[in-house]
């Protein structure tokens, strides 16, 4: 393991299929006034908002509720969401919900207090909350699996008038303080929002594990994670309520982005910076903006990280490496992942997502670029990128 790091993670889980018998108990330990947020009503349509709403009974609490949020929160949505907090004096938030809607009350807490442009503090020049402001606590009630959101910092909001989509990671103080996970929740989700889910997962994971090239203890967590997830996918849609894939899947899912294997690591993180650039043109799914450039991306810098990518096709894949180059086992990798991609159903072309030629040049414009995977790209390789993507 390469770097110094410290590492904490304050979030409670309760996992299972009674996972949310612990709901109350959870409550207990916060302020009266609860801010319940929520998406498009589909917890009304499968019972978690009725159990929800049972449980912040049991626990004395006064709700306001905020419903709405989208699958990409926009800036408006979270400028509403700052003044109804305000103005009821919340003690609380609950975000029930996928990741979005998690992002989203991560960011109404640390904004709501805040009397400038919150998007242009905390997202655009990504500043933090200072000691003594007001950070109002969040808990969460998963009911899709995919983001990490649950147990991270991070919070990633759209401004559609600028044609950005940023996401910002807070500390320890803006993580939930507990969050709710029953797989059975997620098993009324849609088919194309659960393979979204998977892939932002899997794409959680290589962000990290494509980054470094000492022997890392991180690494080899990472691996097992991808093939849990791999291997559970492949049951799953096929099976969406098949408990044991989708326990899995979501288990693999928190810890694939609770900054527990990114220790140690520089990561990636530019398949998320150009898939974000695309869902701000599009407002396409998350999950499939990844699913769409990652070949192409991972195709692009294997030269870069060849050892890595040839260690991938090996452990994670089981590609066999006799024989063969470590560039020819590291295609066969990303061959592989291009295959799996096919066969989960996530998206494989950015033209499927609404992505047309004309809009490249705005989207590699619109695209942050990091410098800390294997290869620092340029404006024109971002270009190819997705080029090589429609």
């Amino acid at each position: 393991m390469k770097g110094n790091f410290v590492y904490a993670n304050p979030t409670k889980l309760y996992f299972g299929d009674e996972a949310q018998k612990n709901l109350a108990d959870a409550l207990k330990n916060f302020g009266k006034k609860v801010l319940l947020i929520y998406g498009g009503g589909s917890i009304k349509r499968n019972g978690v908002y009725d159990d929800v709403i049972a449980s912040l009974r049991t626990a004395g609490k006064e709700v306001v509720e905020l419903p709405g949020v989208m699958s990409n929160p926009t800036v408006d949505k979270l400028n509403e969401g700052r003044v109804v907090a305000r103005e009821n004096n919340v003690d609380f938030i609950l975000a029930v919900g996928g990741g979005s809607v998690i992002d989203y009350a991560k960011a109404v807490s640390v904004a709501a207090w805040y009397d400038g442009d919150a998007w242009e503090r905390f997202w655009v020049k990504q500043e933090d909350p200072q000691p003594g402001e007001r950070i109002i606590p969040v808990g969460a009630v998963l009911t899709m699996a995919g983001t990490g959101s649950e147990m991270n910092g991070g919070s990633v909001i759209t401004n559609h008038a600028a044609n950005m989509k940023i996401g910002k990671v807070f500390g320890e103080e803006v993580f939930p303080k507990f969050a709710v996970l029953n797989p059975v929740y997620t098993f009324s989700l849609p088919h194309y929002q659960m393979v979204a889910g998977i892939f932002d997962c899997m794409s959680h994971i290589m962000e990290q594990y494509f980054s470094g090239d000492d022997d890392s203890t991180s690494d080899y967590l990472a691996e097992g994670l991808m093939r849990s997830v791999i291997a559970s996918s492949l049951v799953a849609v096929k099976d969406p309520e098949n408990y044991e894939a989708r326990s899995n899947i979501m288990w693999s899912s928190t810890w694939a982005l609770n900054t527990l294997i990114g220790e140690g690591k520089t990561q990636d993180w530019m398949v998320h910076m150009i898939g974000h650039a695309i869902g701000a043109y599009t407002n396409a799914t998350h999950g499939m903006t990844l699913s769409s450039v990652s070949v192409a991306y991972y195709r692009h810098v294997m030269k870069y990280g060849l050892s890595r990518f040839a260690r991938f096709a090996r452990v994670v894949w089981d590609i066999p490496a006799e024989g063969k180059s470590e560039e020819q086992l590291a295609s066969e990798g990303i061959d592989a992942l291009a295959d799996w991609i096919k066969k989960i159903g996530a998206a494989s072309e950015i033209s499927s997502l609404g992505v047309t030629p004309e809009m490249i040049d705005g989207i590699a414009d619109a695209t942050i670029i990091f410098d800390a995977g294997y290869k620092k790209l340029t404006p024109d390789e971002i270009k190819e990128i997705l080029r090589h993507s429609l």
